[in-house]
Order: structure tokens, then C-alpha cells, then sequence
């Protein structure tokens, strides 16, 4: 069988599904990965991927580029002609499903997240609804990441639950993650990961991080991610520089060794505004660490609020900083235990080997009807 993945960067389907990658390629089928070239290309070449470049903006609403994008795609799979098709992020979901219908492919796509134009309100999210609208209409299957995002999609674009099922995000590989039971240090270190987007909410644990840098000498906050101000939504460098001389966050930019930086610290925060199933967060239960993340879809399926870490109120860096300080207040006891729930959580619940099953089964039933 040949699978072929489509998504907005080599570095996506390197970094998150890997997994799947070598799953199907251990079981003697062909993948082909169709994505833009970048540095991670040639890693997905030697794990045994055939690679074929899609030129594509990860962001923006170009018609004329769209239209390039979706005749290039079509030229790709009618030359590839693969027996499925599995797309992720926006772009990728929107035109694989169009392409792949017309040509008959069964196509599956993950919305990890209905992406910040739900978020949003006016012309580009109604825009937004009608492509995906009459987009969806072709592929065979769609797989959210949680039952919110499942319900809000069917609301807002139409009648897809009849072909629609749940995933537990990309998955993590619990066998490569060495769990980090607590153990009490001289400083608490909190964590947070991601691009320094707005809607991550990263302003939000800017202020919590000042607000508690002027009650306590004994925390650290420290911030890891990409600052991109090319992009939209991104915080500003002045305002990122001004945290930084502050002296209440501790800065580093994008890091290939995500795990190690979490491995150093006790908590790791997301204040975002909305999720599919944060990647983070997984990776850091896995290790054992403590969750704060905000009570939105996405985030609070990972977040058992009490149980493996604290959720806290959307937009709010008092209250986030008020569940920061109890943690804080919790006995080491309380601590271990909340490592341990924390680690059994993504094991039983969020190991990839759950999401290579499903993925299995549903190809497997596309394929062969």
C-alpha cells in the first residue's frame, strides 16, 4: 500500500509523526511525504520516506497562490497515486480533500485544532467556513483531536459527524520518555513552550511571572519558542526584550532538544487560548511534570484540574498566577503524587501506539469498502 502524508512542513511530520511514519514503512508499505523542503527533509528520506516538494505559505488567504497550490497538488497526487491520503494543518486539510475526492483517493484529515480563524469573527471566518464547507464534502474521514472541536466544527461548517471520530493528538512514545518522578530542588522552574504567539498566551504568563517574581525569590519562568514577528499575531521583540531585561523571565529561542529543556524544570505552563491536543503538554506529562494550562478545549482534556496539575481562567494572568502559587503550596507528598497521575495519564490515555491503531483501523476500512 502507498500512504501519502501532506502537511505544511517536513519538520511537522518528522517531529510529530514519526511514529506513524515508521509504522507503516516496518509493515512493508510505501509512504511518500508531500510537504515544503526545509532542513528535515532529508531526515524523512533516510527514515525511507519518498519525498515529493509542495511549495505552499503556512499562512494568509492569497486566492492566486491557493489556486497554484491546489493545481500543484492535483499534478502531485495524479502522478503519485496513492492509496490514501493523510493530511494535517489548514491548507493541507482544505485542498488534499478536494484533490484526493475528484480523483477518487480516499483522503484523511486531522484538524488538530480549528486554528485561530474560529477565534475570530467577521469575512475571513466566514470565509473560512465555506471553504472548509465545501472542501470536507470530498474527503472520507475526519479525525479531531477533541470532542469540542468536534461539536463547535459540525455547529459552525455542517453535518460531518457521521464521518468523524477522535484522536488522541499525534501521540507521544512513552517508551523513549524517561519519566522524572519529583524531587524537591532549591528553585521551582516553570516552563513554558511555544511560539510566541499571542493566542498561545504568552503575555499572559509574562504577567503571572512578574506578579510572583515580586512575592517569591525561590521560582524561575523561563519561556522557550520562536519569536517570528514576520507573523501576524507575534508579540513584539520590544516587548519580549523588556520581559527579558526585567528580570522576571529567563529567554531562549526555538530548541531542537525540547525534552531536555522540560527535563530541567517542575511545571510546565500553556496559557493558550484554544488546542487541539498541545504536544507540550503530553511530552511533559510523559516525563512527569506538573500541567497549569488554561481551562479550553484542547488543554483541558491533557489537564485533570487537582489530579496532574491546575486549570486556570482564559486571559487571566492573576488567576494563572494564583493557581502558580498553589502549586507552590502543595507538600511534597502532593507534588509526587501529582508526577505520577501525571505520567500514568499520557500512558494509558495519549501513547502513540493508540493513535497508530486508530489510524490502522480506519485505512484499513477505507481501503478494502
Amino acid at each position: 500500500m502507498k500512504v501519502a502524508i501532506i502537511i505544511n512542513s517536513s519538520w511537522n511530520i518528522y517531529n510529530f509523526r514519526s511514529g506513524l511514519v515508521k509504522n507503516f514503512i516496518s509493515k512493508g508499505h510505501s509512504v511518500v511525504a508531500i510537504a515544503p523542503k526545509d532542513e528535515y527533509t532529508r531526515k524523512l528520506e533516510y527514515m525511507g520516506c519518498d519525498y515529493v516538494q509542495l511549495d505552499m505559505e503556512g499562512t494568509g488567504m492569497n486566492p492566486f497562490k491557493d489556486l497554484l497550490l491546489l493545481l500543484s497538488l492535483s499534478k502531485i497526487l495524479k502522478s503519485v497515486r496513492p492509496d490514501v491520503v493523510l493530511s494535517y494543518t489548514i491548507k493541507p486539510n482544505l485542498y488534499a480533500s478536494i484533490v484526493a475526492g475528484r480523483l477518487g483517493i480516499p483522503c484523511i484529515c486531522n484538524v488538530s485544532g480549528l486554528g485561530t480563524v474560529f477565534l475570530w469573527k467577521g469575512i475571513v471566518r466566514k470565509l473560512a467556513i465555506q471553504l472548509y464547507r465545501f472542501a470536507f464534502r470530498s474527503n472520507k474521514w475526519i479525525f479531531f483531536q477533541n470532542e469540542d472541536d468536534r461539536e463547535d466544527f459540525v455547529k459552525l461548517v455542517g453535518r460531518f459527524a457521521e464521518k468523524s471520530s477522535l484522536l488522541p493528538g499525534s501521540g507521544v512514545d512513552t517508551s523513549q520518555i524517561t519519566f522524572q518522578p519529583f524531587e524537591t530542588k532549591e528553585k521551582t522552574i516553570f516552563l513554558m513552550v511555544s511560539r510566541l504567539i499571542v493566542e498561545k498566551g504568552v503575555r499572559e504568563y509574562a504577567e503571572a511571572a512578574r506578579i510572583i517574581s515580586g512575592q517569591r525569590k525561590d521560582v524561575e519562568f523561563r519561556l522557550v519558542g520562536a519569536l517570528d514577528e514576520h507573523h501576524k499575531r507575534s508579540v513584539d521583540q520590544s516587548e519580549l526584550d523588556h520581559w527579558i531585561e526585567a528580570g522576571y523571565l529567563h529567554y531562549k529561542p526555538h530548541q531542537e532538544d525540547v525534552i531536555g529543556e522540560m527535563q530541567e524544570c517542575e511545571v510546565v505552563v500553556l496559557p493558550s487560548y484554544r488546542e487541539g491536543t498541545p504536544r507540550t503538554l503530553l511530552e511533559a506529562g510523559a516525563l512527569g511534570k506538573a500541567l497549569i494550562a488554561t481551562d479550553v478545549p484542547g488543554c483541558r482534556q491533557v489537564v485533570d484540574h487537582g489530579e496532574n496539575g491546575f486549570l486556570c481562567d482564559l486571559k487571566n494572568p492573576q488567576n494563572l498566577a494564583e493557581k502558580m502559587l498553589t502549586y507552590l503550596s502543595l507538600s511534597e507528598n502532593q507534588k509526587l503524587k501529582m508526577s505520577l497521575v501525571s505520567r500514568k495519564k499520557i500512558e494509558e490515555q495519549y501513547d502513540e501506539k493508540h493513535v497508530i491503531h486508530l489510524y490502522e483501523q480506519k485505512i484499513q476500512e477505507l481501503t478494502q469498502s
